[in-house]
């Protein structure tokens, strides 16, 4: 079953404020945790959707990334089962929302969270002709992005020496006091809730574990893309952190325009001029297709816009088989300089067509007196 908006989910807008959208899940949260709810695997399965969607619509990086690809944007990086907060309890949502952990000593002890996320997924716009998206292509591509640091294999610490546990937070990523009746927990500061920190950072990438590097790479374009079409390349997006999975790179396809054929979807469109003679009398004429060309037959009297169509000499069908069709619109054509003897059998071809005119006149005339 596809996943529904996650703007569907919360019940806000597109256009909606962070603080909307805390509140939002907030009601949502408290309403289907599976603590209150116990043994309902409808309120459990919402509380999941909830989660997930608060996870990516609070994070402007994944929300940006959200609202240009959709679920395809964000997909791997939601986190856990439940959403990204990795809330068990309610006490957890108060935590994530108003900045405590447990409340009258009901949290889950001073497990560190995990530091490792994973990498931004990246979008590469491709332009390529009609004819590449025809045959199909490898098209190489020169990416910039963050990549793990090799000196201190993404780390952040210089070779030789490892992060070392936070000495504000014993390595926990929260700071615990007592306030009244609340046992409350905050992120720790000094090393931003990870429980690590590191003393020597590398000199390569000054701690920060990744570096921006231009990464070459071939991507095959498969026969039959069209313009909007996205080529999901898993992996090379930029590098997670603290072992983090690599993001994914997105390939957008833009068709160039043609100076001949017009594309809609797997068919193509194109127009071919007729002289009066070719259109009058009828021809066999040869028309240009995407790929060489066809042989059709044009009727006696064929009149400007009709419509040939070609069976399987239009575009591959992007991931099937076989082809679409190309339908060509003829016209035709009104020469605009004469020769000599052009002009004597167009002047010869007028008085006939003149005589045509006037005698079926007398015929409709005598209709009119006789009834």
């Amino acid at each position: 079953m596809s996943k529904r908006d996650y703007y569907e989910v919360l019940g806000v807008s597109r256009t909606a404020t962070d603080t909307e959208i805390k509140s939002a899940y907030r009601r949502l949260a408290i309403r289907f945790h599976p603590d209150k709810n116990p043994g309902d695997a409808s309120a459990e399965e919402k509380f999941k959707e909830a989660a997930e969607a608060y996870t990516v619509l609070s994070d402007t990086e994944q929300r940006h990334r959200y609202d240009r690809f959709g679920h395809a944007g964000v997909s791997g990086g939601a986190g856990q089962t439940w959403g990204a907060p990795g809330f068990g309890g309610i006490e957890d949502i108060l935590g994530d929302l108003f900045g405590f952990g447990d409340v009258f000593g009901g949290g889950r002890g001073g497990s560190r969270r995990s530091a490792a996320q994973r990498g931004a997924d990246l979008r590469y716009d491709l332009e390529i002709t009609l004819e590449e998206a025809f045959k199909g292509m490898t098209a190489q591509l020169r990416i910039p992005r963050l990549e793990s640091c090799e000196t201190c294999s993404g780390k952040g610490a210089a070779p030789g020496t490892e992060p070392e546990n936070c000495s504000t937070c014993g390595g926990t990523g929260q700071v615990r006091y007592q306030q009244g009746f609340f046992s409350v927990a905050r992120t720790c500061q000094p090393c931003h809730g990870s429980g690590r920190v590191i003393k020597t950072p590398c000199e390569e990438c000054r701690g920060a574990g990744r570096i921006e590097r231009e990464k070459q790479m071939e991507v095959k374009i498969p026969a039959g893309v069209e313009t909007g079409s996205r080529l999901r390349v898993q992996g090379e997006g930029e590098s997670g952190t603290q072992g983090g999975p690599s993001g994914d790179l997105y390939v957008v396809i833009h068709l160039a325009e043609h100076e001949r054929f017009e594309r809609q979807g797997s068919n193509l469109y194109a127009s071919q001029p007729l002289t009066f003679a070719q259109a009058a009398l009828g021809s066999d004429i040869y028309v240009q297709t995407i790929d060489g060309e066809e042989k059709i037959k044009i009727p006696t009297g064929t009149q400007t816009g009709t419509v040939f169509r070609i069976k399987g000499n239009g575009m591959p069908v992007l991931g099937g088989r076989g082809r679409g069709d190309l339908f060509v619109a003829v016209s035709v054509v009104t020469p605009t300089s004469l020769t000599r003897e052009q002009r004597k059998l167009l002047e010869q071809l007028a008085v006939v067509e003149n005589k045509d005119l006037e005698d079926k006149g007398l015929v409709d005339k005598v209709r009119d007196i006789f009834g």
